[in-house]
């Protein structure tokens, strides 16, 4: 029989090696469904690619449905982390837009879990929006931009807020457009940069498109760079 203690230090290793099983699960699950979608995996594909027996998958989760939950859940942590940091951070309404934008397009290009949660969220009928995460806080960043003169009269936060939404699922789609290449200057964070300081300053020469981009407010690097 072991002592007490002895008992205890078992239940620790125990305990851990539950936790890196389940974390190795879900990482080894985002992997398979960011690449072939809800539909095109298997739990066995799962269990293949992530090491372990389908008895260790359904022991952690008793479903597929179950397990692309999981994978949602990890992913929209990261991205909240990431909205968190940089309202925090923020010197601008309007600079903490641009900011949130180029940083969630950073995390579709590097963050296998983000990824996965975004399809997902595109392919379970059930599931709330990815963009349910970020959006609202955009359109209060917006709304405050417009109080302190940082939009012009002719740009509404509920319009601005539009183009952030085309703008995000932009950057998604030409990032799986890409087959996956990723990452390098020419990566979607590194676009959608190019893109914001194109649509901060208006892309029609003075009398192209009416009054567009003759007056429109420059935009420099991304907020925090020089």
């Amino acid at each position: 029989m072991l002592f007490p203690g002895v008992a205890f230090g078992v239940g620790m290793v125990k305990q851990e090696r539950a936790v890196r099983t389940r974390a190795g699960l879900i990482r080894s699950a985002a992997v398979e469904f960011d690449r072939d979608g809800y539909a095109g995996t298997s739990l066995s594909r799962i269990s293949k690619a992530a090491g372990v027996s389908i008895g260790a998958v359904t022991f952690h989760f008793s479903s597929k449905a179950e397990l692309a939950e999981g994978v949602r859940e990890e992913g929209d942590a990261v991205a909240r982390a990431a909205l968190e940091k940089v309202t925090a951070e923020r010197e601008s309404a309007l600079g903490a837009v641009v900011e949130l934008t180029v940083e969630l397009a950073w995390l579709m290009e590097h963050e296998v879990l983000v990824r996965a949660s975004a399809r997902l969220a595109r392919e379970l009928p059930d599931g709330a929006s990815w963009s349910d995460i970020w959006l609202p806080t955009v359109r209060a960043l917006l709304d405050e931009a417009y109080q302190a003169g940082q939009l012009r009269d002719g740009a509404p936060p509920e319009d601005v807020t539009a183009l952030v939404e085309y703008l995000a699922g932009g950057a998604e789609a030409a990032l799986r457009g890409r087959l996956g290449v990723r990452g390098g200057p020419d990566g979607s964070a590194a676009q959608l940069n190019r893109v914001w300081r194109l649509a901060l300053r208006g892309v029609s020469a003075a009398g192209g498109v009416g009054e567009a981009g003759a007056d429109a407010e420059a935009g420099g690097d991304r907020p925090g760079e020089g």
